[in-house]
């Protein structure tokens, strides 16, 4: 299997300046719908220049959606703290115009013996989460600029993505731990950025960001599925059952940028090496726009793919491919490190260079990411047939708030 390593030389990230524009995140040579918003139009200032709260990231993506016929947003769901959690599905006009028989007829990949429609008619289904750390804020910063891409471009190369993809885009897994991080980050923010790691900017007092309103990991909540952040998040999994998972964190300021694979030694051995195969072959991609970039990046070298109650694990053993990306963390708005100093804006930029090449990835590989979920759960229901254990009995007549707790979850 291809390791991918260190292959650039320099660390390239711009210093924020105040003067971060829309265009220093975009892609070259594509056009833009200048009838869609921009989030500066919403925001008041550029994507990088400070830490989105979820009240503005969600004001921005109803914004979008109102004007964009590619996105439908709803609401799954309320934190404890009440701020909504926003889901907006974006294809092509034409695909919404079918968007249930188009769900219905995925679905029927992981019922055997149900599907009909030819995989080549198919549009691929990949779900995009980000931040469920809410102390790890470039990938919800970043979840503006995809929607706006997605949304604005224009020409025949986007148009073709769109009509063969569906897009699940969480802009926010954990609202309340991005609001309390932001917060803490934009109120301690100088006029001239502070980059020393000794600053208050970058000593986040506990109970941070990183956890929900009761200073749960959310990231630990694939499986146990007890607070409402995760109760909506599996309800559209299962809704979907997408064949591509990004889950979008950051690290230790110091590192540079990680995608999966993980450790091999440290992988489920539940997990399908087509799986792994595909996994691999996602990650070419991921490789090849930080090399055009000449940014930092490695795989394989750290992190697992071992416990399934995590959001890149998790899909592992449900048919789809799981993604962990790991962004070194400017924990505020510039940051020193053993690569030089870096800002915000960088950090956010590599999230979103990692979401467009995760589209690309699935686009020009659709038909095999769509055949392998068919196989994986044509080949569960073959295995299950031929073990012995066809059923276990649980349940105590004298305990029925426990039996009924189990089945909740």
């Amino acid at each position: 299997m291809k390791r991918f390593v260190l292959l650039a030389a320099v660390w390239l990230a711009p210093q924020m300046t105040g003067a971060v524009q829309l265009s220093d995140y975009l892609p070259a040579n594509v056009d833009y719908d200048p009838s869609i918003p921009t989030p500066r139009s919403v925001l008041g200032w550029e994507v990088g220049e400070w830490h989105v709260r979820h009240d503005l990231l969600v004001q921005y993506m109803r914004t979008l959606a109102a004007a964009s016929d590619r996105i439908h947003l709803e609401e799954t769901g309320r934190t404890y703290e009440q701020r909504p959690l926003l889901l907006l599905t974006i294809t092509s006009p034409a695909n919404h115009s079918r968007i249930e028989d188009i769900r219905r007829e995925h679905l029927a990949l992981t019922r055997p013996g149900t599907a009909t429609r030819p995989l080549s008619d198919m549009p691929v289904v990949v779900y995009m989460g980000y931040s469920v750390h809410g102390n790890e804020p470039s990938g919800s910063n970043a979840s503006m600029l995809v929607a706006y891409h997605l949304a604005a471009a224009r020409g025949p190369e986007i148009d073709r993505v769109l009509a063969s993809t569906v897009v699940l885009l969480d802009p926010s897994l954990n609202p309340d731990g991005l609001s309390r991080f932001a917060q803490w980050a934009n109120m301690h923010r100088s006029k001239s950025p502070i980059a020393d790691p000794e600053s208050r900017e970058h000593q986040e007092h506990w109970p941070s960001g990183r956890t929900n309103h009761y200073w749960f990991d959310l990231n630990r909540d694939w499986l146990p599925v007890q607070h409402p952040e995760s109760k909506a998040r599996l309800g559209t999994y299962h809704r979907w059952k997408p064949n591509v998972l990004t889950d979008h964190h950051e690290m230790g300021s110091n590192a540079t940028y990680f995608f999966q694979p993980g450790v091999p030694s440290r992988r489920n051995p539940l997990t399908p090496e087509r799986n792994v195969a595909l996994t691999h072959r996602i990650a070419s991609y991921h490789a090849r726009a930080f090399d055009q970039q000449k940014r930092l990046y490695y795989s394989e070298e750290s992190f697992d793919d071992f416990y399934y109650g995590k959001g890149s694990t998790y899909p592992d053993v449900n048919g789809c491919i799981g993604i962990l990306f790991e962004q070194a963390s400017s924990r505020g708005h510039l940051r020193e490190s053993i690569h030089g100093a870096f800002d915000f804006p960088f950090t956010i930029g590599n999230q979103f260079t990692t979401s467009l090449s995760t589209l690309q990835a699935a686009f020009e590989n659709r038909q095999d990411l769509l055949a392998y979920q068919k196989e994986f759960y044509d080949s569960a229901s073959s295995l299950a047939r031929s073990d012995p254990v066809k059923a276990y009995v649980f349940g105590d007549s004298r305990e029925r708030a426990r039996t009924y707790h189990l089945l909740d979850i």
